[in-house]
């Protein structure tokens, strides 16, 4: 059972399902008074991240999870409109399926969502997206490796992208990046500097209940980026955290470990059953159950496994998207789909 999860297994929202690492709960019980009574100083948290991601610290911002990065970049689109046609509303560009918080913040800052609809097998549309563009696009969201699909961008794409539109901002979310061990962050953003990385400790570091995530950018996007954050953003249990959790790469790399042999029992069961599913750079499988979907939702929650319904998502009809985390929490999530299919079956 994973830490503070009560009698059901979080397979749901591609959390952590080992917890955090111990020396986090350790950082954490060391926290006085006195330091819960001030507002944080970020300059060594920030340099300890920079280094972790090998940038220098003025190409980073912590947030108060990636959520309130991607809620800037909106910000930051929906404020650079354009200015020679003042009641035009900026548009950002949304290659589908996606992560769903894009479209919420795209709302909020009363931008227009252009949906581009995904190719057969989630092929990345980039002849689609190229033809979506406008001289009033602002943002263009990416995700890499992709949520829900786990499907990594192709090569060069992120920065073929940034040239082709030089006057919107590009966002790579890279949520999962810490299970793909590849990254934009780099060279990349100083030749493209409308391009922007966002990062989390949610997943990896198993960071989520604690909030914290970052954006990375050439120093001179950031400043203007970082416009849109406000001081004191990531609170001091968080900041603790995040050192302790940057300084056990051994924790971080044993649960990746077990994520890609958690993803290699997913797909022999998925094989073993003729079922169609996407070989994933992420943490997660989207595996096509079909009509049984809706009902294998039920039946696993009254087993005690929460699992993501994402029929709803472009090109996901009939798809559960599973966490694969710790290798027996997966060992133990398929025999219950094992059960649930063959009392369907009876």
């Amino acid at each position: 059972m994973p830490p503070g999860a009560g009698s059901d297994l979080r397979l749901h929202y591609n959390e952590n399902t080992a917890g955090c690492s111990a020396a986090v709960l350790d950082a954490l019980q060391s926290i006085t008074r006195e330091d819960m009574a001030i507002y944080p100083d970020y300059d060594a948290v920030t340099a300890k991240t920079a280094r972790w991601l090998d940038v220098d610290p003025d190409w980073i911002r912590l947030t108060n999870g990636l959520d309130e990065g991607l809620y800037a970049v909106a910000q930051y689109g929906a404020a650079h409109a354009d200015a020679g046609h003042a009641s035009r509303r900026p548009q950002f560009v949304l290659p589908e399926p996606s992560f769903e918080m894009f479209e919420a913040f795209a709302s909020v800052v009363r931008a227009e969502l252009v949906r581009v609809p995904p190719e057969p097998d989630f092929r990345f549309p980039m002849t689609a997206v190229l033809d979506a563009v406008t001289p009033s696009t602002r943002v263009i969201y990416l995700v890499d490796p992709n949520n829900p699909t786990g499907l990594s961008l192709p090569e060069g794409l992120a920065e073929t992208m940034a040239a082709a539109v030089p006057q919107a901002l590009v966002l790579v979310d890279e949520a999962y990046a810490d299970f793909s061990r590849r990254s934009l962050v780099g060279p990349a953003l100083d030749r493209h500097r409308n391009l922007v990385v966002g990062r989390t400790f949610a997943k990896g570091h198993g960071l989520a209940g604690l909030r914290v995530g970052a954006l990375v950018a050439h120093p001179q996007t950031m400043e203007r980026l970082g416009a849109m954050l406000p001081p004191f953003n990531v609170n001091i249990c968080g900041v603790r955290a995040l050192e302790a959790a940057l300084d056990d790469q051994s924790y971080l790399d044993w649960y990746v470990a077990q994520t890609t042999a958690s993803k290699a029992l997913v797909y022999e069961f998925c094989r073993t059953h003729d079922l169609t599913y996407w070989p994933s750079d992420a943490n997660f499988v989207l595996v096509r159950f079909g009509d049984r979907a809706p009902a294998l939702v039920g039946d696993m929650r009254e087993r005690g496994f929460l699992v993501r319904d994402k029929s709803a998502a472009p090109g996901c009809a009939g798809c559960l998207r599973l966490t694969s985390g710790v290798v027996d929490h997966t060992r133990r999530t398929i025999a219950a789909l094992e059960d649930c299919l063959a009392a369907r079956a009876n």
